[in-house]
């Protein structure tokens, strides 16, 4: 069984070069998808350049996308909230489309991995030949800022994966909810969402988010599926800053989805404990000391 692991870029160089040394000895093939617009449709450079990554150009498949979806709402920025993030939705599916392209000589019985590029999957000491179940989600540990600040107070299922037999569409298999329905759920048997035959992966791996400066996060932000949400939010470059350097992460995870406040989260990180990371982050602590917290 072959593994492939699919993903998008934006401008994550670091992350990317961190994501191919901790998975290269595992998977065969990276399939990286960039368009040169972002979630809120503005323009933006092809950032990707396969030669930055000699060690790995055999193993990536990287496929880029010009065009924007044809059904999107015109005049962006007279848009309501919902018509942008409607489009914002658009561009993202038009990603996992795409992204189906880099799958032509896949086997059925292969296994399919999609992620955000900050996701990493563990994969050590793992024998998927051995999961049975048709679907697997990650429980991975959440970081914030630098490699070892750790937000404890819940965990992300970030990476999906399944056999490519089992994939209708990576939307379907990124949208996959990481909970087991009771076979007496009668409102839910005829729904996509309803995955029975699910693996959920304890141990299994790393989301490091916002390994960024303040202005990088900023753009990131502006430029996200709910970029109408933060731009409503008035977080400023300073405020992310002020946020990094008292180790509190901005976004409150927990709070009403509807709520402002969800944008203004005091919540301390943790200083992680070193076994806790990847063998590759610990043995190149030096390397890439300007993201470890001093």
């Amino acid at each position: 069984m072959k593994i492939f692991d699919c993903t998008t870029f934006f401008d994550e160089k670091m992350m990317m070069d961190v994501r191919f040394n901790i998975l290269d000895k595992y998977v065969d093939k990276f399939i990286i998808v960039e368009a040169n617009f972002s979630h809120s449709g503005e323009k933006k450079s092809f950032n990707f350049n396969i030669n930055d990554y000699p060690k790995f150009k055999e193993k990536i498949v990287y496929i880029t996308i010009e065009k924007e979806p044809i059904d999107l709402f015109k005049n962006e920025k007279s848009l309501n909230p919902t018509e942008q993030r409607l489009n914002s939705i658009k561009r993202i599916e038009q990603s996992y489309d795409y992204m189906m392209k880099g799958l032509n000589n896949v086997n059925e019985n292969d296994l399919v991995m999609i992620s955000d590029n900050d996701e990493i999957p563990n994969l050590e000491a793992l024998n998927l030949n051995k999961i049975k179940n048709n679907f697997i989600i990650f429980k991975q540990l959440f970081f914030y800022y630098k490699f070892d600040l750790l937000y404890d107070k819940m965990f992300w299922f970030g990476t999906k994966a399944c056999k490519k037999k089992n994939l209708k569409s990576f939307s379907n298999l990124k949208n996959l909810k990481n909970k087991k329905y009771p076979f007496w759920r009668i409102d839910t048997l005829f729904t996509e969402l309803k995955k029975i035959n699910l693996k959920i992966i304890d141990n299994g791996g790393w989301h490091f988010t916002n390994l960024k400066t303040p202005n990088e996060i900023y753009e990131k932000f502006k430029n996200f599926g709910h970029h109408n949400e933060f731009e409503a939010s008035g977080i400023t470059i300073e405020k992310i800053k002020e946020k990094i350097n008292n180790k509190e992460i901005f976004y409150d995870h927990f709070a009403d989805k509807s709520s402002s406040f969800k944008w203004d989260s005091n919540y301390k990180l943790k200083k992680a404990d070193k076994n806790l990371l990847p063998i590759y982050l610990n043995d190149n602590r030096e390397n890439l000391k300007d993201w470890f917290d001093k």
